[in-house]
């Protein structure tokens, strides 16, 4: 708090040095970028102008943000995760809610969500950079743009929690999970079903369920058969997490081919190319196109490896997440897997989505 008032203070005291040319140029510049399908927003005597091409940007005179995330933004939404997760661990603490695999998939819903609210901001953009109305106008868009979206979905998921904790304790029903996963599925039905709309109302936004298909079907397969290899051959692995183990690797799994099917074959599947996103996508194309023959690199492409790299991250996770770190530390290793799986989930549903809208 009194890191928020001396902020605060100082922005006033200085709005120039400090208002634009740290708050808005880490923090509030990449965002306003995002939101207008900018390449980047430039501040300037009070005023801001976005551009939408490299040499503009890197012509413009004032403080240049592109959209995306920072050094300082990341360092400081760090800090702030970690503050709120101990608030977390405390309030689970104060509530008595006991950590359970029902738990655990009743916040399925919720990852699901944030990923969907992204493409909701995705069709956001395509609707402006088309010309035509947009689904919610700025800065109001602002809410389910990285990074204030992961406030607005922790806002959201902890008050479903708190409201099915208070019903629980109350005796207006037995469990607080079902209600949390109500309350987590209702919100994911409206983000798809503007998403649905969107892909009826508007030529800009297409609709693609081979690819929805392909992801969907292969993640499925490929958890299914983790599950009955483990279980016939090394049950250890998946002794400590049982069903929550295949989950993590249907996230992950999503993730993995959502970005091979897009960087590879999206032309094809989508009628559109995609850039790689994640770090360690980057590197594996570039590893697998130093090392891979042409011609099979035009067969098969060069982003394939990364689905057995999710896949690997993912059963490696689930066998380190053994019967006794949940029996020493529950709610720990019941956040920390929830994490993970978010981690893998979240940006797997928006590469699906916007794919499949091809957007």
């Amino acid at each position: 708090m009194a890191g928020v008032v001396l902020t605060a203070a100082a922005a006033l005291a200085f709005p120039r040095r400090v208002a634009d040319g740290i708050l808005w140029r880490y923090f509030w510049g990449p965002v306003d970028a995002d939101a207008h399908a900018a390449t980047c927003a430039v501040r300037s005597g009070g005023t801001t102008e976005r551009l939408y091409s490299a040499a503009a940007c890197r012509a413009a005179e004032g403080i240049v943000a592109q959209p995306g995330y920072t050094t300082v933004s990341t360092v400081s939404y760090a800090l702030v995760l970690v503050f709120m997760l101990v608030g977390v661990l405390l309030l689970l603490r104060e509530l008595g809610v006991e950590m359970s695999p029902q738990f655990f998939y009743a916040l399925f819903p919720f990852m699901l969500l944030g990923g969907a609210l992204r493409v909701v901001e995705d069709v956001n953009a395509t609707l402006l950079g088309a010309g035509q109305s947009t689904f919610i106008p700025y800065p109001e868009v602002a809410l389910i743009i990285s990074p204030f979206i992961y406030f607005v979905m922790f806002a959201f998921t902890l008050s479903a929690l708190v409201a099915g904790v208070a019903l629980e304790r109350r005796g207006a029903i037995e469990r607080f999970e079902p209600a949390l996963a109500v309350a987590g599925t209702a919100g994911l039905l409206v983000a798809l079903g503007a998403l649905a709309y969107a892909s009826i109302a508007f030529d800009a936004v297409g609709f693609n369920p081979p690819f929805f298909t392909l992801v969907v079907v292969g993640a499925s397969l490929v958890s299914a058969l983790f599950w009955l290899v483990s279980e016939r051959y090394a049950p250890v692995v998946n002794e400590g997490t049982g069903r929550m183990g295949v989950l993590v690797v249907w996230g992950h799994t999503v993730d993995g081919l959502a970005n091979v099917l897009s960087l590879d074959w999206g032309p094809e599947l989508v009628g559109q190319s995609y850039g790689s996103k994640h770090v360690v996508n980057r590197a594996t194309v570039r590893v697998t196109e130093s090392v891979q023959p042409a011609w099979l690199s035009e067969a098969v492409g060069t982003a394939w490896p990364f689905v057995l790299i999710k896949v690997a991250a993912a059963v490696l996770v689930v066998w380190v997440f053994d019967d006794r770190i949940f029996e020493e530390s529950p709610r720990y290793a019941y956040l920390l897997l929830i994490a993970i799986l978010a981690v893998g989930l979240g940006p797997g549903t928006r590469d699906t989505l916007r794919a499949t809208l091809g957007i």
